[in-house]
């Protein structure tokens, strides 16, 4: 069985996590629920997030608009005609250039069908997605969560929420990653609508910082 969160039942999944979590319904009370962040399902979001991988949100976005301005609309076919060095002018790395063509690649020879992952388990779309060169876990977890909407992921390689969940829970600076993986379980099978929470916190609260995203 797929499990997603809708716009329905996302503010009933939001109560059952702050019944179980102090620290949640104190994010509630304070900033309201959080947005229902989403993205549609298609070649631009999965550019989006790899361009996301280890920069502030705000550089991912210049170049993503940049690309957007370059070719119009951001589709395989279209970005397979860029050159390295009008990639290199829309702000992309050569890595990232990289991944975004071998992406680009895979759909046009269908070796991956973004419309059929609406139906496929999740660990199915991990296996098809990691086979792609610079598609790791973390994009993976953003694009199950933020595009497919499945319900039960933290994703620890997201320092935004590495932070907010040590702040929310007064830990030390210093704590391992891998501390927080079982504070993270806890929210289960609603670690993707905890995290929201948490990413609503942390740009909410006084001290964010502009950065997101991965490793």
């Amino acid at each position: 069985m797929i499990n997603k969160f809708t716009e329905s039942n996302f503010k009933a999944i939001c109560d059952n996590l702050a019944a179980k979590d102090a620290d949640l319904k104190q994010v509630i009370d304070n900033y309201g629920y959080p947005p229902i962040w989403t993205r549609p399902n298609n070649f631009d979001s999965l550019v989006h997030i790899i361009l996301e991988q280890q920069v502030s949100l705000a550089s991912a976005l210049a170049a993503l608009n940049k690309l957007r301005e370059r070719v119009q609309q951001i589709t395989p076919t279209r970005v397979l005609l860029l050159t390295d060095e009008e990639f290199k002018a829309c702000y992309c790395s050569r890595q990232k250039t990289a991944y975004i063509k071998y992406l680009a690649e895979a759909i046009v020879n269908g070796e991956i069908n973004l419309e059929n992952f609406e139906q496929m388990p999740d660990d199915e779309i991990r296996t098809k997605l990691t086979a792609l060169k610079g598609i790791g876990n973390w994009t993976v977890d953003i694009y199950l969560m933020f595009v497919l909407h499945r319900t039960d992921y933290y994703p620890i390689g997201d320092l935004a929420q590495v932070n907010a969940l040590k702040r929310l829970k007064s830990l030390p600076a210093s704590t391992p990653r891998e501390e927080l993986i079982p504070i993270a379980e806890r929210w289960s099978p609603y670690r993707t609508v905890a995290s929201m929470i948490l990413w609503h916190f942390y740009l909410s609260s006084p001290r964010k910082i502009q950065l997101h995203l991965s490793s």
